[in-house]
């Protein structure tokens, strides 16, 4: 996003946090809630240019929100959806794709009130890398000529009691209405917004053998010392790594042995 959606995307996050923040706030409804609204403007595209329109008075348009979910939704939901639309917006898809943000992002502050955060990270991370590994799972689940519903109940028999409900609820909303987004590329988008959660990103670390405890502790905190945050380490084994590691941060690749890695992670901290 670029310029005033931007901006309206990062007061809308502050509205957020600062409204779950409140434990008698139900993130998980508020999620359910804002869910239904992004697929009520990525179906309604006349509707979405309307509540984006820069023409038309900021409340004007938050009292039309206000008509159009009424009765429909929570009352803190129409008020972070009237303040969505108040905002300015370079392009009106840019709304509903931080409605959906917010609602993928009240999901995953259920999770960490469970102190289940972790968990839920970890579990898009391995669905992820289960897909990539299916070719018919993964077929099935971009299935254009498979409903939603069948969708639904194929995750649920993979996900239903093996993981997290959240995930199943962010993996299933995404699978459902992928909105142009390969599933890899929105698995990929999900852990991101997990790891913000706690200010961290995200390394995906590869190995030819699974990693020590001492060994993850050791370079997850030289990455962090690298970066200058805190970092989670999503860990995956393949043996054609040729006993060495393969460590994805963002769009960098770190490639080499663990010890030689290591000892270039100080060097470089050093200087």
């Amino acid at each position: 996003m670029n310029g005033a959606s931007r901006d309206a995307l990062a007061a809308a996050r502050e509205r957020l946090d600062a409204l779950t923040d409140s434990t008698s706030v139900d993130a998980a409804q508020l999620a359910d809630e804002l869910a239904a609204v992004t697929a009520l403007l990525d179906r309604e595209v006349s509707l979405r240019r309307v509540l984006t329109d820069p023409a038309q008075a900021g409340e004007a348009k938050a009292e039309l929100a206000g008509r159009l979910l009424g009765g429909q939704v929570s009352g803190d939901t129409a008020d972070l959806v009237a303040g969505l639309v108040r905002s300015r917006w370079s392009r009106s898809r840019d709304l509903v794709d931080s409605v959906e943000e917010l609602a993928d992002t009240a999901d995953l502050t259920a999770a960490q009130r469970a102190n289940a955060l972790d968990d839920v990270e970890d579990e898009l991370f391995r669905f992820g890398r289960i897909v990539s590994s299916n070719t018919g799972l993964r077929a099935a689940l971009t299935d254009r000529g498979a409903t939603s519903a069948a969708k639904s109940e194929l995750l649920h028999s993979l996900l239903g009691g093996r993981a997290k409900a959240v995930t199943e609820r962010l993996v299933t909303r995404l699978v459902a209405s992928p909105r142009g987004r390969s599933l890899e590329s929105g698995l990929d988008s999900l852990s991101k917004l997990a790891a913000d959660r706690r200010n961290r990103m995200v390394a995906v670390v590869t190995s030819a053998v699974p990693l020590s405890d001492p060994q993850k502790q050791r370079l997850g905190a030289a990455l962090a010392k690298l970066y200058g945050r805190p970092m989670h380490l999503n860990l995956d084994v393949d043996p054609e790594v040729l006993g060495g590691i393969r460590v994805q941060v963002g769009d960098e690749v770190i490639n080499g042995s663990i010890a030689d890695r290591l000892e270039d992670v100080s060097r470089r901290m050093a200087s």
